[in-house]
C-alpha cells in the first residue's frame, strides 16, 4: 500500500473522529473526505488553480503517451508501473500545493481518490488488472475535465 493511500486513511480516520471543522482542511493535508457524490457547482464547472491544472495535465500527459499501448493490450509490466509512479508524483503534488474552496475540493477529492487507487494498482496489483487500472485513470482525467474549469482540456479517447 502506498504512503499516500495510507496518509488519505489515517487522515479520513481524523476527519470521522473530529467532525467537521477538519473537513475543510482534509485536502491541504492529503486525506480524503467522507464520499461525496461529484457535482456541479450550480451548473458550472468548478474553478481550478494552477497548481491543479499543472497535476492533471501532467497525468493527462503520462496517460496519452501510454494511451495506444493500453488500448492494443501491448504495455509491459514496467510501463504500467511507470505510469502509476507519474500518476502518484503529481497527485502528491496536487494535494500539496492546489487550494480550492472546500466545495470544489470535495469534488475534486472522489477524482483524486479513483487516481489514487489506479496509480496503486497499476504499480503494486496483479498484472493482469493492469489495463483496467490504466482505463480507470484515464476516465478519471475525463470527468475532471466534464466538472473542473481547465482551459484546453481535451478528453482522453
Amino acid at each position: 500500500m502506498s504512503r499516500t493511500v495510507v496518509a488519505a486513511a489515517f487522515a479520513a480516520s481524523l476527519i470521522a473522529v473530529t467532525g467537521p471543522a477538519l473537513a475543510a482542511d482534509a485536502h491541504s493535508r492529503g486525506a480524503e473526505p467522507p464520499a461525496h457524490k461529484i457535482t456541479l457547482d450550480h451548473g458550472r464547472k468548478w474553478a481550478t488553480d494552477a497548481p491543479l491544472r499543472e497535476g492533471m495535465a501532467q497525468i493527462r500527459k503520462a496517460l496519452a503517451r501510454h494511451h495506444a499501448a493500453v488500448k492494443k493490450g501491448t504495455m509491459s509490466d514496467a510501463g504500467y508501473a511507470e505510469l502509476g509512479a507519474a500518476i502518484e508524483k503529481n497527485v502528491a503534488s496536487i494535494l500539496a500545493n492546489c487550494k480550492l474552496s472546500p466545495e470544489a475540493d470535495a469534488n475534486l477529492h472522489v477524482i483524486i481518490a479513483q487516481l489514487t487507487g489506479a496509480a496503486d494498482e497499476l504499480q503494486a496489483g496483479p498484472a493482469a488488472s493492469h489495463e483496467e487500472a490504466a482505463r480507470k485513470a484515464m476516465n478519471a482525467v475525463n470527468l475532471y475535465g466534464r466538472y473542473f474549469d481547465h482551459p484546453g482540456w481535451k478528453p482522453l479517447a
